[in-house]
């Protein structure tokens, strides 16, 4: 069965700021990457208005390059992995567990979607959906040691069931999530999309989160809390009280085109009050 190709690929690679298809080198990889968390940022709009999240490629192209909006891994990986595969690049897509935040040995449920690259023999992961943390550069697999990025530093553990990839946050090696190499299809997929945009307690399902980043900063929105946090620099925090507000902070500061939306902006309206 052929992958499905993109519809609109000279406009997406516009948006990363390529006139014209780049070679599939760890260069062009580590531009695309870096590039893409700074263009199309991590957002559960959708989740939050009680609509389907699609993440077939057409439904994510349509969203992504002709919406304004972003998306969370099921949509944004999906589309960076098919642009990746019309690139040339040896890629497919892989699933992990999201542990940030959680006590140490925690084993969670399967619902976070990334990428595997192989470039000359040496494997890396690639990640361009992982909210207030997503790496921001292509991370190799085979080694432990520390791997430096534009943001934080990150490294990979192998151990029995897989991978953990931790990042250093305030000189602590936190982990980030739990990963396998396991084929996947398009039902994994779709069961866990369906997962994390319906089940109750799911925390897409109760908050909003936001995300992107930019030269030496990284961008978050958690409900009504937005904070810029600067590599190396105390990080600037305000609480948004009001929905208008909150709306101005996701078009100016994310760069959301936020949709007409009664019932999303009830629920946003309540998230602030309840923060």
């Amino acid at each position: 069965m052929s992958e499905p190709r993109l519809t609109n690929r000279a406009l997406y690679l516009q948006r990363l700021g390529f006139d014209a298809p780049p070679a599939p080198t760890l260069d062009t990889l580590r531009q695309l990457q870096l590039r893409h968390t700074g263009a199309f940022p991590f957002e559960n709009l959708t989740t939050l208005s009680g609509e389907p999240v699609l993440i077939d490629l057409p439904s994510i192209e349509q969203k992504i390059l002709h919406e304004g909006r972003g998306g969370y891994c099921y949509e944004l990986n999906c589309a960076f992995l098919a642009l990746l595969q019309e690139l040339g690049f040896d890629a497919r897509g892989i699933t992990g567990r999201v542990v940030m935040g959680q006590p140490e040995g925690a084993w969670t449920a399967r619902t976070h979607r990334l990428s595997q690259v192989t470039l000359d023999g040496v494997r890396y992961i690639t990640d361009v959906g992982f909210g207030g943390m997503v790496p921001t550069a292509p991370l190799m697999l085979d080694t432990d040691a520390a791997q430096l990025t534009p943001h934080e530093p990150y490294r990979i553990e192998r151990h029995e069931d897989g991978y953990t990839l931790r990042a250093n946050v305030g000189g602590e090696w936190r982990p980030m999530y739990i990963f396998d190499l396991l084929r996947q299809e398009d039902i994994d997929y779709a069961v866990g999309n369906w997962y994390v945009s319906t089940y109750p307690e799911s925390s897409f399902a109760k908050q909003l989160m936001v995300a992107r980043t930019g030269d030496g900063w990284r961008r978050t929105l958690n409900n009504g809390s937005f904070a810029i946090h600067r590599v190396g620099a105390e990080s600037e925090r305000r609480q948004v009280t009001d929905v208008e507000e909150l709306i101005g902070v996701l078009e100016e500061e994310f760069g959301i085109r936020v949709p007409e939306h009664a019932g999303l902006k009830r629920v946003l309206e309540q998230l602030i009050q309840a923060t």
